[in-house]
Protein backbone atom coordinates (compact mmCIF):
# COMPACT_ATOMS: atom_id res chain seq x y z
CA UNK A 1 0.00 0.00 0.00
CA UNK A 2 1.31 3.47 -0.77
CA UNK A 3 1.55 6.30 1.61
CA UNK A 4 -1.11 8.47 -0.34
CA UNK A 5 -3.47 4.61 -1.33
CA UNK A 6 -7.28 5.61 -1.23
CA UNK A 7 -6.70 9.43 -1.05
CA UNK A 8 -8.32 11.23 -4.07
CA UNK A 9 -6.82 15.43 -5.42
CA UNK A 10 -7.28 18.04 -7.63
CA UNK A 11 -4.31 20.06 -9.30
CA UNK A 12 -5.23 22.93 -11.18
CA UNK A 13 -1.88 23.65 -13.37
CA UNK A 14 -1.22 20.04 -12.83
CA UNK A 15 -0.13 18.73 -16.29
CA UNK A 16 3.72 20.73 -16.59
CA UNK A 17 5.86 21.55 -14.27
CA UNK A 18 5.37 21.82 -10.13
CA UNK A 19 1.71 20.73 -10.61
CA UNK A 20 2.74 17.67 -12.78
CA UNK A 21 5.42 16.52 -10.31
CA UNK A 22 2.97 16.62 -7.52
CA UNK A 23 0.75 14.51 -9.36
CA UNK A 24 3.48 12.16 -10.12
CA UNK A 25 3.91 11.82 -6.80
CA UNK A 26 0.50 11.64 -5.50
CA UNK A 27 -0.14 9.07 -8.50
CA UNK A 28 3.35 6.96 -7.26
CA UNK A 29 2.03 6.80 -4.08
CA UNK A 30 -1.19 5.23 -4.57
CA UNK A 31 -3.55 8.19 -4.58
CA UNK A 32 -6.11 9.23 -8.00
CA UNK A 33 -5.91 13.04 -8.93
CA UNK A 34 -7.22 14.98 -11.09
CA UNK A 35 -5.17 17.47 -12.81
CA UNK A 36 -6.49 20.45 -15.10
CA UNK A 37 -4.62 22.46 -18.18
CA UNK A 38 -5.33 24.40 -20.93
CA UNK A 39 -2.67 23.76 -23.32
CA UNK A 40 -3.68 20.26 -25.71
CA UNK A 41 -0.32 18.96 -25.88
CA UNK A 42 0.65 19.39 -22.04
CA UNK A 43 -2.90 17.69 -21.52
CA UNK A 44 -2.02 14.73 -23.77
CA UNK A 45 1.66 14.44 -22.25
CA UNK A 46 -0.15 14.03 -18.78
CA UNK A 47 -2.39 11.63 -19.56
CA UNK A 48 0.85 9.55 -21.00
CA UNK A 49 2.90 10.23 -18.04
CA UNK A 50 0.25 9.79 -15.38
CA UNK A 51 -1.91 6.49 -16.40
CA UNK A 52 -5.12 5.29 -15.46
CA UNK A 53 -4.92 6.67 -11.67
CA UNK A 54 -5.27 10.09 -13.29
CA UNK A 55 -8.37 12.41 -14.90
CA UNK A 56 -7.27 14.71 -17.20
CA UNK A 57 -9.16 17.57 -17.67
CA UNK A 58 -8.80 20.64 -19.62
CA UNK A 59 -9.98 23.54 -17.79
CA UNK A 60 -9.22 27.79 -17.96
CA UNK A 61 -9.01 29.15 -14.25
CA UNK A 62 -9.62 32.14 -15.58
CA UNK A 63 -12.86 31.43 -16.87
CA UNK A 64 -15.18 31.22 -14.12
CA UNK A 65 -17.81 28.79 -16.65
CA UNK A 66 -14.94 26.49 -16.42
CA UNK A 67 -14.25 26.57 -12.95
CA UNK A 68 -18.14 25.45 -12.29
CA UNK A 69 -17.55 22.79 -14.59
CA UNK A 70 -14.36 21.42 -12.72
CA UNK A 71 -16.98 21.23 -9.65
CA UNK A 72 -19.36 19.28 -12.28
CA UNK A 73 -16.62 16.82 -12.91
CA UNK A 74 -15.36 16.66 -9.65
CA UNK A 75 -18.04 15.54 -8.38
CA UNK A 76 -19.16 13.25 -10.74
CA UNK A 77 -15.63 11.54 -10.61
CA UNK A 78 -14.95 11.29 -7.00
CA UNK A 79 -17.69 12.65 -5.04
CA UNK A 80 -15.72 13.92 -2.33
CA UNK A 81 -12.00 14.41 -2.22
CA UNK A 82 -9.37 14.76 0.25
CA UNK A 83 -6.87 17.79 -1.29
CA UNK A 84 -6.85 20.48 -3.58
CA UNK A 85 -3.72 22.43 -5.12
CA UNK A 86 -4.46 25.53 -6.29
CA UNK A 87 -1.52 25.85 -8.81
CA UNK A 88 -2.38 27.60 -12.26
CA UNK A 89 -0.61 30.36 -12.97
CA UNK A 90 0.01 33.14 -15.21
CA UNK A 91 3.30 35.31 -15.63
CA UNK A 92 3.99 38.08 -17.96
CA UNK A 93 6.77 40.39 -16.82
CA UNK A 94 7.40 44.16 -17.65
CA UNK A 95 8.53 47.56 -16.07
CA UNK A 96 5.10 48.88 -14.69
CA UNK A 97 5.25 51.96 -17.39
CA UNK A 98 4.10 49.23 -20.41
CA UNK A 99 2.51 46.58 -18.32
CA UNK A 100 -1.24 47.06 -20.66
CA UNK A 101 -4.40 46.75 -19.42
CA UNK A 102 -4.79 42.85 -20.93
CA UNK A 103 -1.51 42.01 -19.54
CA UNK A 104 -2.57 43.24 -15.93
CA UNK A 105 -6.45 41.93 -16.70
CA UNK A 106 -5.36 38.17 -17.63
CA UNK A 107 -2.38 38.16 -14.76
CA UNK A 108 -5.45 38.77 -12.29
CA UNK A 109 -7.80 36.75 -13.88
CA UNK A 110 -5.63 33.32 -13.60
CA UNK A 111 -3.58 34.16 -10.20
CA UNK A 112 -6.35 35.97 -8.48
CA UNK A 113 -9.90 35.67 -8.85
CA UNK A 114 -9.58 32.06 -10.87
CA UNK A 115 -7.62 30.78 -7.34
CA UNK A 116 -10.11 32.36 -5.22
CA UNK A 117 -13.23 30.93 -6.97
CA UNK A 118 -11.88 27.59 -7.56
CA UNK A 119 -11.27 27.50 -3.75
CA UNK A 120 -14.77 28.30 -3.24
CA UNK A 121 -15.99 25.89 -5.80
CA UNK A 122 -14.10 23.33 -4.65
CA UNK A 123 -14.28 23.43 -0.82
CA UNK A 124 -17.50 22.42 -0.39
CA UNK A 125 -16.76 18.89 -1.60
CA UNK A 126 -13.16 18.35 0.48
CA UNK A 127 -14.06 15.55 3.20
CA UNK A 128 -13.78 17.41 6.48
CA UNK A 129 -10.19 17.26 7.87
CA UNK A 130 -9.03 17.93 4.02
CA UNK A 131 -6.75 20.63 2.58
CA UNK A 132 -5.43 22.99 0.39
CA UNK A 133 -2.86 23.94 -0.53
CA UNK A 134 -2.36 27.65 -2.77
CA UNK A 135 1.02 28.65 -4.78
CA UNK A 136 1.95 31.93 -3.74
CA UNK A 137 5.74 32.91 -5.07
CA UNK A 138 8.74 34.67 -3.28
CA UNK A 139 7.73 37.62 -5.09
CA UNK A 140 4.63 38.58 -2.66
CA UNK A 141 6.75 41.06 -0.84
CA UNK A 142 9.63 41.78 -2.86
CA UNK A 143 10.41 45.26 -4.77
CA UNK A 144 11.87 43.50 -8.11
CA UNK A 145 11.39 45.45 -11.10
CA UNK A 146 9.58 43.76 -13.80
CA UNK A 147 7.17 41.85 -11.12
CA UNK A 148 4.60 44.36 -9.80
CA UNK A 149 1.41 42.95 -11.53
CA UNK A 150 2.46 39.37 -10.61
CA UNK A 151 3.75 40.14 -7.15
CA UNK A 152 0.48 41.85 -6.17
CA UNK A 153 -1.51 39.14 -7.46
CA UNK A 154 0.34 36.29 -5.98
CA UNK A 155 -0.15 38.70 -2.36
CA UNK A 156 -3.34 38.37 -2.57
CA UNK A 157 -3.66 34.84 -3.08
CA UNK A 158 -1.27 34.86 0.30
CA UNK A 159 -3.92 36.57 2.42
CA UNK A 160 -6.95 34.42 0.87
CA UNK A 161 -5.04 31.62 2.50
CA UNK A 162 -4.98 32.94 5.90
CA UNK A 163 -8.64 34.24 5.44
CA UNK A 164 -9.63 30.80 4.09
CA UNK A 165 -8.06 28.94 6.55
CA UNK A 166 -9.66 30.92 9.54
CA UNK A 167 -13.16 30.09 7.73
CA UNK A 168 -12.58 26.42 7.03
CA UNK A 169 -11.81 25.79 10.29
CA UNK A 170 -14.77 24.77 11.54
CA UNK A 171 -14.48 21.95 8.91
CA UNK A 172 -10.88 20.89 9.89
CA UNK A 173 -9.26 21.79 6.34
CA UNK A 174 -6.49 23.20 6.50
CA UNK A 175 -4.97 26.07 3.97
CA UNK A 176 -1.95 26.71 3.15
CA UNK A 177 0.54 28.29 0.63
CA UNK A 178 3.83 27.20 -0.89
CA UNK A 179 6.11 29.94 -2.18
CA UNK A 180 8.65 28.88 -4.95
CA UNK A 181 11.87 30.57 -5.60
CA UNK A 182 14.08 29.98 -8.78
CA UNK A 183 12.41 26.43 -9.91
CA UNK A 184 13.21 24.50 -12.92
CA UNK A 185 9.84 24.31 -14.81
CA UNK A 186 9.89 24.22 -18.99
CA UNK A 187 8.34 27.88 -18.94
CA UNK A 188 9.86 29.49 -15.76
CA UNK A 189 6.90 30.18 -14.76
CA UNK A 190 7.24 33.23 -17.47
CA UNK A 191 4.35 32.75 -20.19
CA UNK A 192 5.73 33.54 -23.73
CA UNK A 193 9.68 33.91 -23.06
CA UNK A 194 12.47 32.86 -25.44
CA UNK A 195 14.83 30.71 -24.82
CA UNK A 196 17.55 33.54 -24.73
CA UNK A 197 15.38 35.66 -21.80
CA UNK A 198 14.76 31.77 -19.70
CA UNK A 199 18.55 31.27 -19.88
CA UNK A 200 19.63 34.73 -18.78
CA UNK A 201 16.77 34.54 -15.93
CA UNK A 202 18.04 30.88 -15.18
CA UNK A 203 21.86 33.03 -14.35
CA UNK A 204 20.45 35.55 -12.80
CA UNK A 205 18.61 32.99 -10.60
CA UNK A 206 21.24 31.28 -9.77
CA UNK A 207 22.90 33.97 -8.56
CA UNK A 208 20.60 35.59 -5.92
CA UNK A 209 19.45 32.22 -4.75
CA UNK A 210 22.04 31.42 -1.79
CA UNK A 211 22.02 28.01 -2.45
CA UNK A 212 23.29 28.99 -6.10
CA UNK A 213 20.87 26.83 -8.12
CA UNK A 214 17.68 26.56 -9.51
CA UNK A 215 15.31 24.27 -7.04
CA UNK A 216 13.53 21.49 -8.59
CA UNK A 217 9.68 20.79 -9.17
CA UNK A 218 10.02 17.96 -7.62
CA UNK A 219 11.54 19.73 -4.33
CA UNK A 220 8.43 22.20 -4.36
CA UNK A 221 6.28 18.91 -4.51
CA UNK A 222 7.51 17.51 -0.80
CA UNK A 223 6.92 20.98 0.22
CA UNK A 224 3.26 20.66 -0.82
CA UNK A 225 2.41 17.21 0.00
CA UNK A 226 4.42 18.13 3.34
CA UNK A 227 1.68 20.76 3.80
CA UNK A 228 -1.46 18.19 2.81
CA UNK A 229 -0.98 15.41 4.77
CA UNK A 230 2.04 15.21 7.25
CA UNK A 231 1.93 18.91 8.36
CA UNK A 232 -1.41 18.22 10.42
CA UNK A 233 -1.11 21.27 13.30
CA UNK A 234 -0.38 23.87 11.01
CA UNK A 235 -2.85 25.98 8.88
CA UNK A 236 -2.68 29.90 7.34
CA UNK A 237 1.18 29.49 6.96
CA UNK A 238 2.92 29.76 4.04
CA UNK A 239 6.15 27.64 3.33
CA UNK A 240 9.23 29.07 1.35
CA UNK A 241 10.85 26.91 -1.08
CA UNK A 242 13.36 29.07 -2.32
CA UNK A 243 16.94 27.99 -1.64
CA UNK A 244 16.99 30.97 1.22
CA UNK A 245 16.02 33.30 -0.87
CA UNK A 246 13.11 35.13 0.69
CA UNK A 247 14.93 34.85 3.89
CA UNK A 248 17.33 37.13 2.93
CA UNK A 249 20.14 34.55 3.43
CA UNK A 250 23.57 35.67 2.65
CA UNK A 251 26.00 33.53 0.92
CA UNK A 252 29.82 33.69 2.69
CA UNK A 253 32.53 34.87 0.54
CA UNK A 254 35.09 32.14 -0.04
CA UNK A 255 39.00 32.78 1.51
Amino acid sequence: MGRYAGKRAVITGGTIGMGLATAQALVAGGAEVLVTGRNEQNLQAARARLGAAAHVVRSDTADLGDVDALGGIVAERFGRFDFLFVNAGFARLGPFGQVTEEVFDQTFSVNTKGAFFTAQRLAPLLHDGGSIVFTTSIANDSGNPGMGVYSASKAAVRSFTKVIAAELLPRDIRVNAVSPGFIHTPTAGITGASAEMLAAFETVGDQLTPMRRHGSSEEVAKAVLFLAFDATFTTGEEVNVDGGLGQRITRPQQA
